[in-house]
C-alpha cells in the first residue's frame, strides 16, 4: 500500500534479446521527472542467447505478471511501458490484470512481422517451426539496420556486436521466434479488452512491423481511450534512435510527468476553460462541414490533429506541418470527393 507523498511509478519491460538498452534513456527521464522506474529482466534473457531455448510465451507473461503484481501497490499509479515484444507483453498485462491504476504505452508493438526489411519468405515459418530440430537450432540473427536509421548510432552499435558486447543478443533461436508469433496471436485476440488509457508510438519507416501494427491496436482498444503518434525520421529502435526526443515528450506527457527545464504545463492539463473548448470544437466541425480544409488548417488551434486509420499512405496521427500536407492532399482530392 502506497503512503501520502509517494510518488507514482513506471515499469518498463524491453524487447525480444534485449536489455534495458532498448528503452534508451527512458529510465533516466521518467527518473528526473519524478517517477520512481520498475524493470525485470525476461527469462533466458541477459546470459546467452542459448538460454532462451525452451522458454515459451507462457514464461515470459508470468514474469511480468509477477513483477507487476509485487509493485502494483507501492504507488498510487503506476503506469506500464514496453518496448517491441515488451510492448505485446506489456499489452497482456494490462489486459489480464485489468489495469485502471495507470497508463499503457506501447513502443513499436510488432503485432504484425511486415516490416519492408522483412523477407519474403516470412511466410513459411509455420512450415519450419514443425520442424523440431531445426526451430531449436535455427539461428535468426540481428541484421542491418539493426532497427536503427541514425548511420552514426548504426555504426557504434555494429561495432559492439562485433565485439561481443552484452547489451542485446546477436542472434536468438527459430523456437523464440514461434514464442513470439504466439505472443503476436493472443495480443491480437485481446487488445479489445485493454482498459486503459493508452498510447501507441510507431515509425513509420519501422523495418520490422508496418504502421498496421499500431492501427490495429488503436482500433481495437478504441478512439476514446487509445491515441496513437507517428514517427517520421526512425526505424524499430524508436528510444535511440533520430526521434528519440519526440517519444521523451510524448511519453512524459502521457503519463503526466513534468518535463525538466519545461513549464509546469503538462499534456493532460486543460489549455482552455470548458466553454473555450466547446466554442473551438463548434467552430471546427463547421469547417469540416463546409469542407474548408484550408480555413480549419490556419485556424491557430496548436494542437489539431487528424488521425486517419488504416495501413496506407495517409494513415497516421497528422499534426503540425504534417496536418498542413495532409489536408492539401485532402483538398487535391475534392473533385473526386463531389462526384459521388
Amino acid at each position: 500500500m502506497s503512503t501520502p507523498g509517494t510518488p507514482d511509478g513506471a515499469f518498463l519491460v524491453h524487447g525480444l534479446g534485449g536489455t534495458q538498452y532498448d528503452l534508451g534513456s527512458m529510465h533516466k527521464r521518467l527518473k528526473n521527472a519524478g517517477l520512481v522506474t520498475h524493470s525485470l529482466t525476461l527469462p533466458g534473457h541477459g546470459t546467452r542467447p542459448e538460454d532462451l531455448v525452451g522458454v515459451t510465451a507462457e514464461d515470459w507473461i508470468d514474469a511480468v505478471v509477477a513483477k507487476y503484481r509485487e509493485i502494483k501497490d507501492q504507488h498510487p499509479r503506476l503506469h506500464i511501458m514496453g518496448m517491441c515484444m515488451g510492448a505485446l507483453l506489456s499489452a497482456v498485462l494490462a489486459q489480464r490484470e485489468q489495469h485502471d491504476k495507470g497508463r499503457l504505452t506501447l513502443l513499436a508493438p510488432p503485432v504484425y512481422i511486415d516490416g519492408w526489411s522483412t523477407p519474403w519468405y516470412r511466410t513459411l515459418r509455420p512450415l519450419l517451426y514443425g520442424i523440431g530440430p531445426l526451430r531449436r537450432g535455427m539461428k535468426i540473427e540481428e541484421e542491418d539496420p539493426f532497427g536503427i536509421k541514425n548511420e552514426q548510432l548504426r555504426a557504434i552499435v555494429k561495432a559492439k556486436f562485433e565485439r561481443g558486447e552484452n547489451f542485446h543478443y546477436r542472434w536468438v533461436p527459430l523456437e523464440c521466434i514461434r514464442q513470439v508469433d504466439r505472443l503476436r496471436a493472443i495480443v491480437m485476440k485481446s487488445a479489445k479488452h485493454i482498459r486503459c488509457p493508452t498510447l501507441v508510438v510507431h515509425a513509420r519507416e519501422d523495418e520490422l512491423t508496418s504502421l498496421r501494427s499500431a492501427n490495429f491496436l488503436v482500433e481495437q482498444i478504441g478512439g476514446g481511450r487509445a491515441r496513437m503518434v507517428v514517427l517520421e525520421d526512425s526505424y524499430h529502435m524508436v528510444c535511440v534512435d533520430n526521434d528519440k526526443e519526440i517519444v521523451a515528450k510524448n511519453v512524459l506527457e502521457f503519463f503526466g510527468a513534468a518535463l525538466p527545464g519545461a513549464g509546469s504545463t503538462l499534456a493532460n492539463e486543460p489549455r482552455m476553460s470548458g466553454e473555450e473548448l466547446r466554442a473551438a470544437v463548434a467552430a471546427v466541425a463547421a469547417l469540416l462541414e463546409a469542407g474548408d480544409l484550408a480555413a480549419l488548417r490556419a485556424s491557430a488551434i496548436p494542437d489539431l490533429a487528424w488521425v486517419q486509420p488504416g495501413a496506407n499512405k495517409l494513415s497516421g496521427v497528422h499534426a503540425g506541418r504534417a496536418f498542413a500536407a495532409f489536408a492539401d492532399k485532402l483538398e487535391s482530392c475534392a473533385a473526386r470527393f463531389a462526384a459521388f
